[in-house]
């Protein structure tokens, strides 16, 4: 990476994710100490509306939802109706083509959402999404893109977005998975009437799965806007749980720097040149203030190269996060 010191990345190169508290149940580690016994909505009404003022305060301006965030789309289109003056200069992203279905509950649920990018969910979603976000939704991504997806070959479906596209909304796509860097490379093909397609994406890469990164430096030099989600690993990189041997350098790295586990697996993300917005998945004001540390950090950029070893195979990584509970 370099040996150049830089200076930390402003707080406005991070956004903030709804995963964790637009729904009662999600797969962060150490969740059932993130929550309040109490799940019900309005109390994860106002964990959401807490978050979102707490970011906005830090410097935040980007904010990332989904339709199969529980209420998460619901939450965030009534923090920007009731704070007009915050919400002036805030970016939402938003994405479609997974539905909720876990009713509420937290766990012994079979299935907690369903994943279909066919058109007929377009259609549906995109009606829902603009009903409670109203002139605010920005970005619209097809949620978690793998490369056996519709998303990329349906040209029904590409005219659509196309639509939306010319419309003013900067369409584009998640993805997951071990194969996310053909799935990018793919959605960088993709064109309507000659014209590329996709306009942003929305990718996981930390310190554990750093597979998609020269696919993602390929999109960022495509012009278009990267997003990177899960900098921590759904909590495996928090200081809490990086306590195995597969972490020992990055705490190591913290015990020279002062730094936290969480901050810093947060400023390796920022630290890569393609990495437009750096998404913070707090569950917790605490949380999302050690998170926006990062911002602060002030570090050599050769430190981070000696955290290359903490990398595990793109599909052990993947089966590993399966694995994870709901909680």
């Amino acid at each position: 990476m370099g040996t150049a010191p830089t200076a930390g990345p402003s707080p406005a190169r991070f956004g903030l994710g709804t995963a964790a508290v637009g729904r009662p149940g999600y797969i962060t580690l150490g969740r059932d100490l993130d929550l309040p016994a109490d799940r019900s909505v309005e109390a994860l009404r106002a964990r959401t509306h807490a978050l979102l003022d707490a970011a906005h305060a830090a410097g935040v301006r980007y904010f990332d939802t989904a339709r199969s965030y529980g209420r998460a789309e619901e939450f965030v289109g009534e923090w920007l109706a009731t704070r007009p003056e915050a919400a002036a200069d805030v970016v939402v992203g938003s994405k479609w083509g997974y539905t909720y279905t876990a009713d509420w509950q937290a766990s012994g649920v079979p299935v907690h959402e369903v994943k279909d990018h066919s058109t007929a969910v377009f259609d549906r979603q995109i009606r829902e999404s603009r009903a409670l976000l109203g002139p605010r939704l920005d970005v619209y991504l097809v949620h978690s893109v793998t490369p056996d997806s519709p998303a990329l070959t349906d040209r029904a479906l590409h005219e659509r977005l196309a639509e939306l596209a010319a419309g003013g909304l900067r369409v584009g796509l998640s993805t997951s998975g071990p194969a996310q860097r053909e799935t990018v490379r793919a959605a960088l093909e993709v064109e309507v009437a000659g014209r590329p397609l996709f306009e942003a994406v929305q990718s996981t890469w930390n310190l554990l799965e750093p597979s998609a990164g020269p696919a993602l430096a390929e999109a960022r030099a495509a012009g278009l806007l990267v997003v990177v989600k899960e900098g921590m690993a759904n909590g495996r990189l928090a200081d809490r749980n990086a306590t195995g041997a597969d972490t020992a350098a990055l705490r190591a790295l913290g015990a020279r720097t002062g730094a936290s586990c969480d901050a810093l697996a947060l400023a390796a993300v920022a630290a890569q040149p393609w990495a437009d917005i750096v998404l913070s998945g707090a569950a917790t004001p605490a949380q999302l203030a050690s998170n926006l540390t990062a911002a602060r950090l002030d570090l050599d950029l050769g430190e981070f190269a000696g955290l290359a070893a903490l990398a595990e195979p793109a599909e052990l990584y993947w089966r590993t996060r399966a694995a994870l509970p709901w909680a």
